[in-house]
């Protein structure tokens, strides 16, 4: 197969497209493979450190409120279209797919007005603008919500999940929180995760619980965001950390150390919840107010109603709730095995092999 790829902006829209160039390549190792992102975007470190092909656009979206910027969005979007094509006849794709971000706006709709077929997914529960208006044009819709579904043209949508779940599912517990970061082995471990950036707030919070969290039974790894280590590090009340506290700015492979982990705390964003469900983790969410329609949240619901999740919004988020809601948790054997299996239950372990399905079954 020779697939072209384009998806761009966020971690969000990256990994799932690199974790079905994975699972393709595993499938059909003489698959070609070319990604088409912005020149601006995360992509351009991460898709070349993977070893794939990358073009890139220069291209930005649309400001929400009235602006003349807007006409240079529509300028650059238009003259993306006409480089997404020449990209397209020079690579020749079978079929063409893209994860989200407004670049492959441009590219699926040339490939799409060049009769080539093609196919969009929607990680999160609320459907993306770049992906609703796409999704007129493509031959196919993968979506990993069901609330997600009712923004489409109902013929074209597929459950497919979210390839990192595949990905991230076959991952085994290999020790690496004795070995790299000093925690005990028979302990039970939460994980506090704000992103790679760190947020704010869950920091503050997590700062606040740190005498709620001494002479525990179980272990807290808390992870800064690497911007904001330093400023964590030199605050008062991490100078004399509980023996059962470990603070680190960042980890890197992150998914690689989830199955050692007996409860996960951090934010709603599509990726992290098809890890979550992948291994059937417990989990805390806090869900970010700051992203688009709010889709964290209805993502985070959507696991609170099966009782895979709890969640804390972030308005009601600080060192005590979020201290007791662990607690509680942690010492709760039976809710704990039972959100875990629920959670389990919820996960599309094979998520990149259905994807790749759909394409297979409209490529040329």
């Amino acid at each position: 197969m020779r697939l072209l790829v384009s998806g761009g902006g966020t971690g969000g829209h990256i990994y799932p497209a690199l974790a079905l160039i994975e699972d393709l390549k595993k499938q059909d190792p003489d698959a070609e493979v070319l990604y088409v992102g912005t020149d601006r975007g995360l992509e351009t470190k991460i898709v070349p450190a993977a070893g794939i092909k990358l073009k890139t656009l220069h291209i930005q979206g649309f400001k929400r409120s009235l602006s003349v910027d807007n006409l240079k969005t529509i300028y650059l979007f238009l003259k993306s279209v006409r480089e997404s094509k020449k990209i397209i006849k020079e690579f020749g794709p079978d079929a063409v797919i893209g994860t989200g971000g407004y670049v492959c706006g441009a590219v699926v709709y040339a490939a799409a007005k060049l009769k080539i077929p093609t196919m969009i997914h929607e990680q999160n529960s609320v459907a993306g603008v770049t992906n609703k208006f796409l999704s007129h044009f493509v031959d196919k819709v993968g979506i990993c919500f069901d609330d997600a579904k009712e923004a489409f043209p109902a013929a074209k949508v597929v459950m497919t999940g979210n390839p990192r779940a595949q990905q991230v599912a076959q991952m085994q517990a290999t020790g690496r929180l004795v070995s790299e970061y000093g925690l005990a082995a028979n302990k039970k471990t939460v994980l506090i995760f704000g992103g790679s950036q760190g947020a704010p707030k869950i920091n503050e919070a997590s700062l606040q619980a740190l005498e709620y969290f001494a002479d525990k039974e179980y272990q807290v790894l808390f992870v800064t965001g690497q911007k904001r280590y330093d400023q964590i590090m030199a605050d008062n009340r991490t100078q004399d950390l509980p023996a059962n506290v470990f603070i680190v700015p960042y980890i890197a492979d992150m998914p690689a150390i989830l199955p050692e982990l007996s409860l996960i705390v951090g934010r709603a964003g599509a990726t992290s919840l098809a890890e979550i469900t992948a291994l059937g983790l417990p989990s805390i969410l806090i869900p970010s107010p700051y992203v688009t329609a709010d889709h964290q949240t209805k993502n985070a619901q959507s696991l609170v109603n099966k009782q895979a999740a709890l969640m804390i919004r972030e308005g009601d988020l600080n060192g005590e709730t979020l201290a007791q809601t662990i607690d509680r948790l942690l010492q709760d054997e039976k809710q704990r095995k039972q959100m875990a299996q629920n959670a389990y239950q919820v996960g599309v372990r094979d998520a990149s092999d259905r994807v790749l399905q759909v394409l297979t079954s409209i490529k040329k």
